[in-house]
């Protein structure tokens, strides 16, 4: 069980967030897991260039945020699932409506939190998300393509 427990900490974690705090907090809650690959950022506009470049496992995404919105990444993030990538998404926002949580899981978020967020809460999702992520990496390889696509029936 170790063996993929320290297979998980070498996951790379991206944090976009417009608060350093918040990117601090996250960074450091996560240090203290074990996880040495993060990179975070309060700059949006940049989650495209940080995606290819870094190659993050999972994403925690601020909604509100100046430029471009955690909704428009999220819109940004459907054409990687188009191609067969899907790179699980948190959402960790201060915005506690039906509409923006309902709005984000439906352009694909795997999870939606609201600030003040419960440090264990986070670590353990993610920890969650990113074991599935291992698990779809490895169907993949196996030739499998998992439809990773939030849309479901009900939308056209």
């Amino acid at each position: 069980m170790s063996a993929i427990l320290d297979d998980i900490r070498q996951s790379k974690l991206l944090i976009i967030d417009d608060e350093p705090a918040n990117l601090e907090l996250l960074e450091e809650l996560f240090a203290k897991e074990g996880f040495e690959q993060v990179l975070s950022s309060v700059d949006a506009v940049r989650v495209s260039s940080l995606i290819q470049g870094f190659r993050p496992d999972i994403i925690l995404l601020d909604l509100r945020m100046p430029d471009i919105d955690g909704f428009e990444v999220l819109s940004l993030l459907d054409d990687l699932r188009e191609q067969g990538h899907w790179i699980p998404v948190v959402v960790l926002t201060a915005d506690i409506t039906k509409e923006a949580r309902y709005k984000a899981l439906s352009l694909g978020a795997s999870d939606f939190l609201t600030k003040p967020f419960d440090h264990m809460e986070v670590v353990l999702r993610v920890w969650n998300l990113l074991e599935m992520r291992r698990l779809y990496l490895q169907l993949k390889s196996l030739g499998e393509s998992p439809n990773m696509s939030p849309h479901g029936p009900w939308q056209s």
